[in-house]
């Protein structure tokens, strides 16, 4: 089977939505306080610092072929400022997006408790994989999507160098699929680790037809660089 050569996930820097979602349930709030619409949440001036931080990294290993990137602004703006100088091919799609909480959108795991007590007990019985926010997505929708991106670059680039710009659901997701985990492993892998922003994952082919694990939620990069890591929640506050 055809298989790339190597891959790179970077998950976007800090933006203004984590910062929201952190401050919301530090204080006990039902619902975040962020105007922009999910897509259009930009980075902190701290994500912008750490985008710069891949931006050096990615200067010191062999040149990707292709970058794909979220289109949602702060993965756009994460990408922007890791390639600046750099030239080289790059395309959004829409199947690296981050989940979408429908319904529960900006809420808070107290919100959605306070508000919506039968999706808690719902998503409680379901479990985090499966579970589906009215008009949202579980993260079996999301892996569905990364699915079909992943055997479109196989098919596309056999051998190439792939490097994903994207949010944490999707870098835990691209792992499952990757290496081929089961429902358990990614939960419990999500449980025990964090996504950090501006976080890089990587993946090389194995001579056999598979990729195989690098790196994973590696920042050495931005310790080399005395850039803050951080590893915040995404824009929404997911309930638990």
């Amino acid at each position: 089977m055809n298989e790339l050569g190597w891959l790179g996930v970077v998950r976007h820097g800090e933006s203004v939505g984590n910062l929201a979602a952190l401050r919301a349930e530090q204080e006990g709030a039902e619902r975040l306080d962020l105007a922009p619409r999910d897509p259009d949440v930009p980075l902190s001036p701290l994500g912008r610092e750490q985008a710069a931080a891949v931006g050096r990294w990615l200067r010191t290993v062999p040149q990707p072929d292709l970058v794909l990137i979220s289109p949602y602004l702060r993965t756009v703006e994460t990408a922007r400022a890791a390639l600046a100088g750099l030239d080289l091919p790059t395309s959004c799609d829409e199947r690296l997006r981050d989940r979408d909480l429908g319904q529960l959108d900006l809420l808070t795991t107290h919100g959605v408790r306070s508000l919506y007590p039968q999706e808690a007990e719902r998503r409680a019985r379901l479990g985090k994989f499966y579970y589906r926010p009215p008009g949202g997505e579980s993260w079996a929708d999301v892996a569905l999507r990364l699915r079909a991106l992943l055997a479109d670059l196989r098919r596309d680039h056999p051998g190439g160098r792939v490097l994903l710009v994207t949010h944490d659901v999707v870098v835990q997701l691209v792992r499952y699929l990757v290496e081929d985990m089961t429902e358990q492993e990614l939960m419990e892998a999500a449980r025990r680790q964090a996504i950090a922003n501006a976080s890089v994952s990587t993946w090389t082919g194995d001579g056999g037809g598979r990729l195989a694990a690098r790196a994973f939620n590696d920042i050495a990069h931005l310790r080399a660089q005395d850039t803050e890591p951080t590893a915040e929640e995404g824009v929404r506050a997911e309930p638990v």
